[in-house]
């Protein structure tokens, strides 16, 4: 018996049928790829289709019922996080894991927030995946390791007391990013690209940012935030 096969009496017994998974990418590549990938492992998953577009991921949520829909976190004209929140809209316990390139702390929070159930960079490996999968299958959560080796860092740095620049003036982590990149000259929109939410988001970040800054207007933010010396 290999190893494979060991994993898998290990969890199942030999009893479970295989994970149904969805896939959603916007890169017929990466599709492609990821499908071959698993399909090494016929006793132990099943891509049951893909999707390239959000309408397109909800509708095979509704009409197929993966038990795991492997989604990256940016698509071409919308939010992969958006799309974990619109599956999760019409199906409360959909298992979403994201599988992306992006090894960024801050994606890997917001995707928590959205309700997924994991974070995977795209270079792990064949069998690593799958084993990923099944343990999301069994209601862990999985995060890349080399991710949350890092995290376990921040929180340290919390503990502390080494807290985001802004706290002191009551700003919130994510207003504070929002604020370093509106003095790095960004727009709303490219602010909202660089953090993966909606221009509408980023709006309403601004509106409170400015409000616990006292001031009206992006230059009074800049200012104030270089003033306090936030950024350097």
């Amino acid at each position: 018996m290999d190893e494979t096969e060991c994993i898998t009496e290990g969890r199942y017994g030999g009893t479970m049928p295989p994970i149904r998974v969805l896939l959603v990418d916007d890169h017929e590549m990466v599709l492609h790829g990821v499908s071959a990938m698993l399909s090494r492992f016929p006793d132990r998953v099943q891509v049951i289709g893909t999707a390239s577009e959000p309408a397109g991921a909800v509708r095979a949520v509704t009409d197929d019922r993966p038990d795991i829909v492997l989604c990256d976190v940016r698509l071409r004209r919308a939010s992969g996080l958006d799309v974990c929140r619109a599956i999760r809209e019409v199906d409360a316990g959909a298992k979403v894991v994201f599988l992306t390139v992006y090894d960024d702390e801050q994606y890997l929070y917001q995707a928590l927030r959205a309700g997924a159930a994991g974070y995977l960079l795209k270079r792990v490996d064949a069998h690593e995946l799958v084993r990923h999968l099944e343990n999301v299958s069994l209601g862990e959560v999985v995060i890349d390791p080399s991710l949350a080796g890092r995290i376990a860092t921040s929180a340290a740095h919390l503990q502390k007391g080494e807290f985001w620049p802004g706290a002191r003036l009551g700003l919130t982590q994510r207003e504070s990013e929002v604020l370093a990149l509106l003095v790095g000259g960004l727009s709303n929109k490219a602010i909202a690209a660089r953090l993966v939410v909606s221009d509408d988001t980023v709006k309403t970040h601004v509106r409170g940012l400015y409000r616990k800054l006292g001031v009206r207007d992006r230059g009074g933010a800049v200012a104030t935030a270089l003033r306090e010396g936030l950024f350097h």
